[in-house]
């Protein structure tokens, strides 16, 4: 069976499915804040179990000031992504930027002598 949305009676069926869709989503919207307020309640936090530790992160500050190892070869190294390198160490780019010049500065001059 077809509705024809050209008359206004099939305009009105779809505008009465249309509403009826929408309040079941928002429905189904409020029982899942529900459901996760009182799981948080309860002590129960979702999500993915994160794989960053202190040994991680402390490997990673070590391997950062270094400029032969890129961002990349130290995600890869130690088995995360970029993004969670980043995400997890806030400075990761002023660790960057203030140490490798004063590394390479050195490098340079011992490469002139």
């Amino acid at each position: 069976m077809r509705s024809d949305t050209t008359t206004p009676g099939g305009r009105l069926v779809f505008h009465v499915f249309a509403a009826l869709a929408e309040f079941i989503r928002e429905l189904i919207v409020a029982g899942t804040r529900e459901g996760l307020a009182a799981a948080k309640a309860r002590g129960r936090v979702g999500g993915r179990p994160t794989v960053v530790d202190a040994d991680l992160l402390r490997a990673a500050r070590d391997l950062l000031p270094n400029p032969e190892h890129s961002v990349t070869s130290i995600a890869k190294l130690l088995g995360v992504s970029v993004g969670t390198l980043y995400n997890h160490i806030p400075d990761l780019q002023e660790l960057r930027a203030s140490r490798a010049p004063a590394v390479l500065a050195t490098g340079q001059k011992n490469m002139l002598s």
